[in-house]
Order: C-alpha cells, then structure tokens, then sequence
C-alpha cells in the first residue's frame, strides 16, 4: 500500500506557522522527547517532506518553538504594560500576572524556551529572549527611577523577581497549589516585592 501522507498536498496556507501551532500541542500533550517532523506533517494535512523546508531537522523546529515562544513572551508582556497605566504598582501587578498566567498555561513550553536558551550556537533564541527580559529590566529602572524600588543593580532585583514568578508557576503546575489561587498568589508577591525592595527610610 501506499504511503498516505504521500497523497498530501506539498503546499500548506502558512506551514510553518501550522506546524509551531501543532508541535505546541504535541509539546503540552506528549512531551519534547515525541515531537517528530512527519507526525506533525500527518496532522497538518501535508507530505512528511513539507516541513524539512522550514526545519531541516528535528532539533531545528524545537529552537523555533522555543524562539517563538519568547517573542510570544515578549507580545504578551508589551501588552500588560500598555494596558497597566503609568502607575507603577499596578505595572508590577500586570506584568506579574502575564508572566505566570504563559508560564502556567504554557508550562512545557517554557520549559523548553529556557533549556534552548543555553544550548551552544541558540544565537536566535538567546536574541529573541532580550525581549521578555528587557522589558521586565526597564521595568525595574523605572521603578528606582521612581523612587519605588532601591538602587542597586536591576538585574539581580529582577532575578529575585522572576525567581518569585517562577516558585509560583511551579507550585501551580506541579499541583502543589491550585490553579485558581493564581491571582491572588500574584498579588500577594507583588506587595512583598514592592515592601520588600522598596528604599530604606
């Protein structure tokens, strides 16, 4: 017999964009370890060659995941800052909760976004990922441009940040805690964070 997916059309709307969206699915329902190039062709509708012109290989569609999934990082942060106002602990607030509602939502993509990043030759991942993180940088400055937050290096304020972010996505996916204490988890960080890094009296 032959090979259905051979029947398939070559061609595809927007390919690439298809796959990403189907090895995300994969990604959350099977693990990294499954994803496999002619699997994905199947279920987008085309031959199992189509997808080698977009990613020549297996660990090339998951660099693209993971580079993917910081600009998506990056959209849904810039869009909870242009929405949070001029006030600055409600931009934490916003940030905050965009940051842990893609890291619990999208759990095994991030995981994978941050294991790509350290990979040798991820030049286009660790570039993709300055986004997220320059955001949530600037944000720092502006808060001890403000006055809100105490000087010091932004950076490692930030990492202190984004280790709070990160303990709660994990509780939260692990099953530790349930997901509907989200928000208010969020909430509560932010005001130990804003106490917490604020300048001494």
């Amino acid at each position: 017999m032959p090979d259905v997916t051979e029947e398939r059309p070559y061609h595809h709307g927007n390919l690439r964009a298809a796959l990403l969206a189907a090895a995300e699915r994969g990604l959350r329902e099977h693990g990294a370890d499954q994803l496999s190039l002619r699997v994905l062709a199947r279920e987008v509708g085309v031959s199992h060659a189509a997808p080698r012109r977009h990613f020549p290989d297996r660990q090339a569609l998951l660099d693209a995941l993971a580079e993917d999934g910081f600009l998506k990082l990056g959209a849904v942060l810039r869009a909870a800052l242009a929405g949070a106002g001029e006030d600055f602990p409600s931009r934490v607030r916003a940030t905050m909760t965009a940051y842990t509602r893609f890291a619990t939502e999208r759990a095994a993509l991030l995981e994978l976004m941050y294991t790509s990043k350290h990979r040798p030759g991820a030049t286009r991942i660790v570039e993709a990922a300055e986004e997220p993180f320059g955001l949530m940088n600037e944000l720092i400055v502006e808060g001890q441009r403000q006055g809100a937050l105490q000087e010091g290096a932004p950076e490692r304020i930030g990492i202190v940040l984004l280790a709070t972010l990160q303990g709660i996505a994990s509780l939260i996916n692990g099953n530790v805690v349930k997901p509907e204490l989200l928000d208010g988890l969020v909430e509560t960080a932010v005001e130990q964070f804003l106490r917490g890094a604020r300048p001494l009296p």
